[in-house]
């Protein structure tokens, strides 16, 4: 991996030679250019080429999209939300693949299996999107896809490829990506991969009283956010057959994590092992265009405590064995418990066709039938003290099948006038196998054996039959204004997690937790689908030529069956509780804003503003508390310059002060900030600078929507770290990337 001393170095032999002037432009950003051509009510993602330099994580390249926010989690798998509604209410396909988190902290959602250098385009769908790219979802849909294919001419080949390298300073992290392709007229071969590793960062200041990790000789500084580093690699590899307007495609993806840490979870990811696998084709005829894929994946993980949480749990003192004089979850004996190994292990396969009819000029129907099976097994081998003898199953023999079937009319009535249709079936079946705890011992600590005997007595399999539907409609009375409004009605079934998850035993509840607010949670067999009934509408005045543009996106969700915590019997305000996971009612409304303007250029180059604008309110209906991990009102403004082929960015951004918390969940209020952001590249030939510092003035702040800090020190114990510190942003870091084409 090239070091930032290497990198200086070919920067300023590639500026020196350069003698590359290109004219003061600031174009409007169109789509990739390889971008599947997107549905009703899309946002693309704008710039992925300039985000690639500044994150290691796919699912931060959206924070630019209105109406996204970004959950926090590890390095490189955060969460997105759309309107509020995160993580499984949301459909995230990764190159035709519906993926799911294997994980009781989802720590491995979908786009976290993406490289930042594998992504084309990421289009976003929030609220209302269409049926044939969602279902089992209830606030939207993200399609990642990565870069199309190229073919030759006839009677040629073609070869190419890229080389990029990256630097960050606050973290010291560091990565790189290759790209290398060769196809003939009929032929494609190509491979794909990247890689990335980062210590923890530190924020801008000083925001915790305690360096202590739980380990000897192992502190962390006041200003270090313990529980941020981590290592990934990411391999694809494609193989396509061309012929006429025919195309047959073969992808095998693997991933390789030996680390990510996570400062809002009391576990760490110390292995996750992705292999996947998907065929598809695609052919063109003259009715229309047939779609068919099918796809496997498999994961393996595993998770424990990384280097900034304590390991060993008791009070055994001896060589080899540090335990501290406390006594352990109860343990008589006083023996130690090394670690807290867990392991989860998904399997999923899925199947899709699709037809798309084309009627003239004006109409198009799309129909199409999917499947998808879904195991998992997730268990925790003994360690020690509480946490034996046997083997505790978290879930077993876990089952999750989707069959569905949808349609949906596009039709183009007039020059002013577009609707959209769309009606969609899905079944889902879950079920799971028996549970027991480490002990089968009446006296085993938590209830264990009783909870464990109560859930295998009861009849598990659930069935449910969901309904979406989707009404969209766009009207254009003239070239400076558009107008897109529609509803929805969208259903999800529960998660395996949010089902089947059973103790109330406070260490193994906690463990359950993929929210990252550091309390435990327990499922409930008796969960029903969440429906969501969605009213949005979009406003968008502009000029003819688009040299100005002004859009709002109001918006209004109430959902039945909303699955939210509930408090337990021992619940207590401002610390930790075990919580259980109900259905309820939930309402979320706001507004998204967002604009662009060219100020003109001249000598000094050409400049543009834009700025985008997010207001968001939700409530739990049944108990008047707001919802948990909702962005406050927040804001970017973007000064953009271009001069001599040099792209410019100077970006305010601004959040105000987190006062509505979720008052069950006991969240920890934030306060307001603003930052600033500087970022600039350019090309020269074939070489691709990009540069920028974030956070310019290292102002210290603590994330909205980033969790409880769970970072370092007695994590198993529930309330053995200390309540109320949110997860800090990162302070000031300087990045750099390059990229060479060939």
């Amino acid at each position: 991996m090239p070091t930032p001393h290497a990198l200086a170095v070919a920067v300023f032999a590639a500026l020196s030679a350069s003698a590359f002037a290109a004219e003061n432009t600031l174009p409007r950003v169109e789509i990739e250019e390889t971008a599947p051509e997107p549905l009703p009510n899309a946002s693309p993602v704008r710039d992925i080429k300039a985000k690639r330099a500044a994150t290691s994580d796919t699912g931060a390249m959206l924070r630019d999209v209105p109406g996204v926010q970004l959950n926090g989690a590890g390095g490189v798998s955060s969460l997105p939300a759309l309107h509020g509604l995160a993580d499984d209410r949301l459909r995230i396909r990764v190159d035709g693949m519906d993926l799911i988190a294997t994980c009781p902290n989802h720590m491995n959602p979908p786009l976290s299996y993406l490289d930042p250098a594998q992504v084309a385009s990421l289009q976003v769908y929030a609220g209302i999107a269409p049926v044939s790219l969602g279902g089992d979802s209830i606030g939207g849909s993200i399609v990642a896809t990565t870069p199309a294919l190229a073919f030759a001419a006839t009677g040629e080949t073609r070869a190419g490829g890229e080389v990029a390298s990256f630097y960050r300073s606050n973290n010291a992290a560091v990565g790189g990506s290759v790209d290398l392709h060769w196809a003939s007229e009929g032929f494609h071969v190509g491979y794909r991969g990247g890689s990335s590793r980062a210590d923890n960062y530190r924020a801008g200041r000083d925001f915790k009283t305690v360096v202590g990790t739980g380990r000897p000789s192992h502190e962390l500084s006041l200003d270090e956010v313990g529980s941020t580093a981590y290592e990934t690699a990411n391999h694809a590899l494609t193989l396509a057959l061309k012929r006429d307007a025919h195309l047959l495609e073969a992808k095998l993806g693997y991933q390789d994590m030996p680390e990510q840490l996570f400062p809002n979870q009391r576990m760490d990811l110390l292995d996750n092992t992705q292999q996947r696998g998907s065929l598809r084709y695609r052919g063109e005829f003259g009715w229309g265009a047939l779609e068919a894929s099918a796809y496997h994946e498999r994961v393996d993980h595993f998770m424990d405590f990384g280097p900034d949480k304590r390991f060993w749990y008791g009070s055994n003192s001896g060589p080899g064995n540090p335990c501290d004089p406390v006594r352990f979850m109860g343990d008589p004996a006083g023996t130690c418990a090394a670690g807290m190994p867990m392991y989860s292990a998904g399997r999923t396969s899925g199947a899709r066709i699709a037809a798309d009819f084309g009627f003239g000029a004006a109409d198009l129907l799309r129909v199409g039938a999917e499947a998808q099976r879904y195991d998992l097994d997730d268990w925790w081998t003994p360690s020690g003290g509480g946490m034996g003898p046997g083997i505790f199953r978290n879930i077993a023999d876990g089952e999750r099948d989707r069959n569905a079937l949808f349609a949906e009319w596009e039709q183009h009535l007039s020059d002013a006038w577009m609707t959209l249709l769309g009606a969609r079936f899905e079944q889902v079946r879950s079920d799971a196998g028996d549970v027991r705890g480490y002990s089968t011992m009446a006296n085993a600590p938590g209830a264990q054996y009783a909870e464990a005997n109560a859930f295998n007595a009861r009849e598990r399999e659930r069935l449910d039959r969901n309904w979406d539907l989707t009404a969209l409609a766009r009207y254009t009375p003239a070239a400076s204004f558009d107008l897109e409004f529609g509803l929805a009605r969208k259903t999800r079934t529960p998660n395996l997690y949010e089902r089947y998850t059973w103790s109330s035993w406070a260490m193994a509840a906690t463990m359950n937790n993929f929210v990252g607010d550091g309390n435990g949670y327990v499922g409930s067999i008796d969960l029903e689908p969440e429906v969501a009934h969605t009213f949005s509408a979009t406003l968008d005045w502009h000029a003819a030529d688009r040299a100005w543009q002004l859009r709002a996106t109001p918006h209004y969700t109430t959902v039945h069956d909303y699955i939210d915590a509930a408090p337990r019997a021992a619940w207590t305000a401002n610390r930790f509780n075990v919580l259980q996971l109900s259905n309820q009612s939930a309402r979320l409304y706001g507004i998204d804003l967002s604009g662009e303007a060219r100020l003109g250029e001249g000598g000094f180059g050409a400049f543009a503003v834009e700025g985008i604008v997010n207001h968001l309110r939700g409530v739990n209906r049944d108990r008047d508390d707001d919802l948990y991990n909702l962005m406050p009102l927040n804001a970017r403004l973007r000064l953009k310059h271009a001069l001599r082929g040099w792209n410019s960015v100077l970006e305010w951004e601004l959040v105000d002060a987190k006062e509505r918390v979720s008052a069950v969940r006991n969240e920890v209020p934030t306060d307001g900030y603003g930052l600033l952001h500087l970022r600039t590249s350019r090309e020269f030939g074939r070489l691709r600078l990009d540069a920028g510092v974030e956070n310019l003035f290292d102002r210290g702040y603590r994330l909205p929507a980033g969790g409880a800090y769970l970072g370092q020190g007695t994590t198993m114990s529930m309330n053995g770290v200390p309540w109320g510190i949110a997860v800090p942003g990162v302070g000031r870091s300087l990045h750099l990337g390059l990229s060479l084409g060939f």
